[in-house]
């Protein structure tokens, strides 16, 4: 039976797709463009799943040469902070703590994976190179165990842009390496939006206060108004991680005695994958209609532009 059935949809499958008939033609064009994806992005994974393994201490050359990568091998206490920009990783150079925090610099908006296939997502080199770091492999050969380090955080400017670049980020973490979000180990770093320099801080009072949104700063504006402290006019507003000193971004952002993080969950896997979708996926016509009906919600007082 196995001979006679392989004859037949041989000739029936041979036929369809050497079709000149305009309807068959497209069918079978679609179908080959299909098996060819598959077969590229086959061939892809099994590199990728060869290339990608845990890297140990002999082979740390293997690692991207922009890695600043960290002394501690410990994962409960290494952090690798995935950095936008080429300012803020000189800054950020400075401010970390070397024995366990590591850098990792990436350039501008990385590919939304949602919309891309995995053989697309593998040619990346900002895509290849995070994964690369992290150690862990990607999708089915994802390894938990193997990951090295124990946070991962997003640290980009807190802006729209810094805001689409985490949300690149954390598009291509839940996709490709959900198990490090399922099990608390992204987050996102919460930089400051101003800096309060006091004039005559009283004491037990910091010179600088940093405040991280605009409801904020007017609330600690009118405390300090209320305790009669001066404030140098105009107060700074950052632009950008790169406008922070060093010893600035230590305090503010990178230091676990000062900082704040945000951690990034998946409360609900599948609604998270439905919202992922809508906002990163290849359907425009969903996601213009989610952003009509949003605009009408938007406090046009709030836009910062």
């Amino acid at each position: 039976m196995r001979t006679a059935v392989r004859k037949v949809v041989s000739a029936e499958l041979k036929k369809f797709l050497t079709s000149t008939k305009r309807l068959e033609k497209a069918q079978a064009k679609l179908v080959m463009e299909k098996v060819v994806g598959a077969s590229k992005t086959r061939i892809a994974a099994r590199q990728h799943k060869e290339t990608q393994r845990r890297k140990n201490a002999l082979e740390s050359s293997a690692l991207p040469s922009k890695l600043a990568d960290c002394r501690a091998t410990d994962n409960e206490r290494t952090e690798l902070f995935i950095v936008e920009g080429d300012s803020a990783l000189g800054t950020a150079k400075l401010a970390r703590n070397s024995e366990f925090q590591a850098l990792l610099p990436i350039r501008g908006k990385i590919l939304n994976v949602q919309k891309a296939s995995v053989g697309d997502m593998l040619k990346n080199a900002e895509c290849a190179s995070i994964i690369q770091v992290v150690g862990a492999g990607s999708g089915r050969t994802f390894d938990l165990d193997a990951a090295r380090y124990g946070r991962i955080i997003f640290m980009a400017d807190a802006d729209s842009d810094g805001a689409h670049i985490r949300c690149l980020l954390a598009t291509l973490f839940f996709k490709y390496m959900p198990d490090l979000i399922r099990e608390g180990r992204v987050f996102s770093a919460v930089p400051p939006l101003h800096r309060i320099e006091l004039s005559n801080p009283k004491k037990g009072m910091d010179k600088y206060v940093y405040t991280y949104s605009d409801d904020e700063l007017q609330r600690k504006l009118a405390e300090l108004k209320k305790r009669n402290v001066r404030w140098k006019d105009p107060v700074q507003r950052y632009k950008g991680l790169g406008e922070m000193d060093a010893n600035q971004l230590a305090e503010t952002t990178m230091d676990p005695r000062h900082r704040t993080l945000r951690r990034i969950t998946v409360d609900d896997a599948d609604q998270a994958a439905t919202v992922f979708e809508l906002l990163m996926g290849s359907e425009v016509a969903p996601r213009k209609e989610f952003i009509v009906q949003g605009a009408y919600e938007v406090d046009v007082e709030a836009l910062d532009a």
